[in-house]
């Protein structure tokens, strides 16, 4: 079983000017194509290494495993070695949009056992910024297996909604989940039947901050989350899921599971059911279930 981590999964500008041996990484990424890279030469923290989530946080795409596979533990830590990243290193991530993106890195190394924490506030919250390239001494890191129940397959998640075993919270846009938006590529729009809509950016103020505990909290169990409910959570391509686990975590939520493949490989699959509109189940299918 992974060490459990003392730091807390949020921290804010104050903790890492406090804490300067701490190795802040950026994971800005884009959606519309534009390079994560790019914007983090432009400017960035002091200190901090560029973590591609294309290659650093995700195995090649393919269809059964959507656009964002999870890594193997060995790629993973070989990555994160050649960045520099230690074991003993504390990570603090963040991007410029509410932690969307940096979450799936604090959540992946918490799961390990290893020290990561989010930025809260993200970009915005830092000044002054440097700009330029970071480049730390390469490490070798020790290949830590993900631990059992990290992540669910699909046919575990639509056992667990058609049973209503533990909730299946989806974190995408509500657009997204209604069916009235779809990304390029996605060759099926609406949700999983019996997923709950959790978008990940309900979880912040409107200054771009996480909501205090006690409103995330309130979240989650409107939701259905409550004790030790089992959630399985899922978004796009198993990114921006990471941020509704962190929120989990910070209210000290029971067991919670990604679906990693999400809707980028649910939706490529023809034998999955789908269903659109802003309900978990289909009206009628909802009226018989009441």
């Amino acid at each position: 079983m992974p060490t459990p981590v003392s730091l807390p999964p949020l921290v804010d500008a104050a903790w890492v000017r406090s804490h300067p041996e701490a190795v802040p990484a950026d994971v800005r990424w884009y959606l519309d194509g534009r390079s994560g890279r790019d914007a983090y030469l432009r400017g960035h923290l002091p200190g901090a290494v560029w973590v591609d989530v294309d290659t650093v946080l995700s195995a090649p795409p393919t269809r059964t495993g959507g656009r964002h596979p999870i890594p193997s533990a060995e790629d993973f830590a070989r990555a994160l070695g050649g960045l520099g990243i230690g074991e003993d290193d504390v990570v603090v991530a963040y991007d410029d949009n509410g932690g969307a993106y940096a979450a799936r890195l604090v959540w992946l190394l918490r799961r390990l056992g290893f020290p990561a924490a989010l930025l809260d506030g993200g970009l915005t919250a830092w000044t002054p910024l440097e700009n330029g390239e970071v480049i730390r001494p390469p490490v070798t890191r020790r290949a830590v297996p993900w631990p059992e129940g990290m992540f669910l397959s699909a046919g575990q998640v639509e056992r667990m909604a058609s049973l209503g075993s533990g909730v299946v919270l989806d974190a995408r846009a509500p657009g997204r989940y209604a069916g009235a938006d779809v990304l390029p590529g996605e060759p099926r729009a609406g949700h999983i039947p019996g997923a709950v809509s959790a978008p990940w950016a309900g979880n912040l103020t409107a200054d771009g901050v996480f909501l205090p505990p006690e409103r995330l909290r309130l979240r989650y169990r409107e939701l259905g989350v409550d004790g030790d409910t089992e959630v399985a959570v899922y978004c796009g391509s198993g990114v921006t899921a990471c941020h509704d686990l962190l929120a989990l975590e910070l209210i000290g939520a029971g067991a919670a599971a990604l679906y990693p493949g999400s809707w980028s490989a649910w939706s490529a699959d023809p034998r999955r059911p789908v269903v659109r509109g802003d309900r978990p189940w289909p009206h009628d299918q909802e009226e018989a279930r009441a």
